[in-house]
């Protein structure tokens, strides 16, 4: 067995076989479109958390307002999870994951057109209303496309990518906002998303067969390996009364909500924790805003890697992702207090890097779990799950303005440790082998 994850599970070829035999890597350039996807969707999001303290002072915004502003993306992003989720399963993630990017792109340019805090909330509402489809959609693109076998290394993956363009963006946004103001930023990334869109139009296909790029061997292998998910037998329409009735859903949603009101705090509020606590000034807090998420990056893919890997060697697909993700929230239940007690700037990063690292562990762990369990209707299973971690971001964003003007930074903190530790509780329970639902009566 291939020690590279995307090359596992080949089909295999006869000594002297032809070259043209063997499987072409469509599905490989597939996961790093989609890989660059999850880049993008984070760097326009995480771009106003930078930007925050300049528009806080242009619009005169305080702590508990700001939190709103930043919690109602979180709002239109968990309601239209579901719908997202349903469009991709009812018309194809080509088409959708096309339409929701250029939407959310064009909303992150209009930011700079905003004139005071309603209308800047009124933008960034629609702004993840528009997000809200793209990782359901994502999802549902792979699920036709990758292998049993690499998908904890492509959910890893893909959220690495993620991870990246969050940590990127701290110092690509300072030394935008320094040589070009707040604005700048917004407009460059929404760029970035409509070229993107086009590209994907332009090549993905929503079945194997369907693109031209593939041959036999690889829509064959396709195939063979997703042949038990298609027996699990897809009708045109979802059927949510069935999957919603299944307790495993609600745990795992739990689950994820823990997941994302942690990671969200780093993704929103950790820059200004930087600077009213640990005293960086602009350019330092945009490195050090960056290192955690730059863990993280190293704690997606090596999650997902390691998850697959366990189930290579063991067969065992629900230890094999309970074993990384309950590892990974233990880490982070344990790094979070060591950071807020450090009495050191540089160390408490550095607690704090580690408690990212264990958090994104756990994340490609749980979205290949959605394709474990959910078969044809992983983009509605993803949705789901997806809802439940985005109120949970959504509330991490505005409760914490709250807990900030009662209690202050560290009892903040301590809610993420908690949550963290509440997450592989929860995880202990999940039954990864085990779809939702499976057709029929």
């Amino acid at each position: 067995m291939s020690g590279v994850p995307l090359a596992a599970a080949p089909v295999p070829a006869s000594a002297g076989a032809p070259a043209a035999m063997r499987p072409t890597r469509v599905r490989h350039v597939v996961l790093w479109l989609t890989v660059l996807a999850y880049m993008i969707t984070y760097m326009d999001r995480v771009v106003i958390s930078v930007t925050g303290p300049m528009i806080q002072q242009e619009y005169g915004i305080g702590d508990r307002a700001w939190g709103w502003v930043l919690g109602v993306f979180q709002i239109g992003y968990a309601l239209f999870q579901i719908p997202g989720g349903w469009l991709g399963d009812r018309f194809g993630p080509r088409r959708v994951l096309t339409a929701v990017v250029i939407w959310w792109s064009s909303f992150t340019a209009l930011t700079t057109a905003t004139w005071s805090i309603g209308s800047l909330i009124a933008c960034r509402f629609l702004f993840g209303c528009g997000e809200a489809g793209a990782f359901p959609n994502a999802t549902r693109s792979l699920s036709r496309w990758m292998l049993p076998a690499e998908r904890g290394f492509a959910q890893g993956v893909t959220h690495a990518g993620a991870r990246l363009g969050a940590a990127l963006t701290p110092l690509l946004v300072v030394w935008l906002m320094i040589h070009l103001g707040w604005r700048a930023p917004f407009l460059i990334f929404a760029g970035l998303g409509l070229v993107w869109a086009a590209v994907w139009f332009g090549y993905y296909r929503d079945r194997p067969q369907d693109h031209a790029g593939t041959n036999a061997a690889e829509r064959e292998m396709i195939a063979a390996a997703l042949a038990p998910q298609a027996a699990a037998g897809a009708t045109a329409r979802v059927p949510w009364r069935r999957i919603l009735a299944q307790p495993q859903l609600w745990l795992i949603s739990a689950m994820y909500f823990c997941y994302a009101y942690s990671i969200n705090i780093f993704l929103t509020w950790f820059p200004k924790y930087l600077g009213e606590v640990r005293d960086f000034e602009l350019a330092r807090m945009g490195l050090f805003a960056s290192l955690p998420l730059m863990a993280g990056v190293v704690g997606d893919v090596a999650g997902g890697w390691v998850s697959d890997h366990l189930l290579r060697r063991t067969g065992r697909v629900t230890w094999a992702r309970r074993a990384v993700a309950v590892v990974g929230f233990a880490l982070a239940a344990v790094a979070i207090p060591a950071g807020v007690l450090s009495p050191s700037p540089l160390v408490s990063v550095a607690w704090f890097a580690l408690a990212v690292f264990g958090l994104e562990l756990t994340v490609g762990v749980s979205w290949a779990l959605t394709l474990d369990v959910g078969g044809v209707y992983a983009g509605s299973v993803s949705a789901v799950m997806n809802t439940f971690g985005n109120i949970g971001g959504a509330l991490a964003a505005v409760i914490t303005g709250y807990i900030l003007h009662w209690s202050g930074w560290n009892a903040a903190m301590y809610v993420l440790a908690a949550l963290s530790a509440l997450g592989g509780l929860l995880f202990l329970r999940i039954d990864a082998s085990r779809l939702l639902y499976r057709g029929g009566g």
